[in-house]
């Protein structure tokens, strides 16, 4: 799976800095999950970050072949 967080973020204007205020996480965990769109992650933050980017979960994945 590959996350596609930053894409959609880029795509409503939305920097690191405001997602993380907007979903209420630390900002270094939102700077991982830009730059590392293959790093693990819990369902609870994935469920923080489509609520502030008005998504669903199921929205920030993106299934890729090993």
């Amino acid at each position: 799976m590959r996350l596609k967080i930053k894409e959609i973020a880029e795509q409503q204007g939305i920097s690191m800095a405001k997602l993380s205020r907007l979903a209420d996480i630390g900002y270094t965990t939102v700077q991982v999950l830009f730059r590392d769109p293959g790093h693990d992650v819990s369902l609870y933050v994935l469920t923080r970050i489509a609520k502030a980017l008005h998504v669903s979960v199921c929205d920030l994945l993106e299934e890729i072949d090993d």
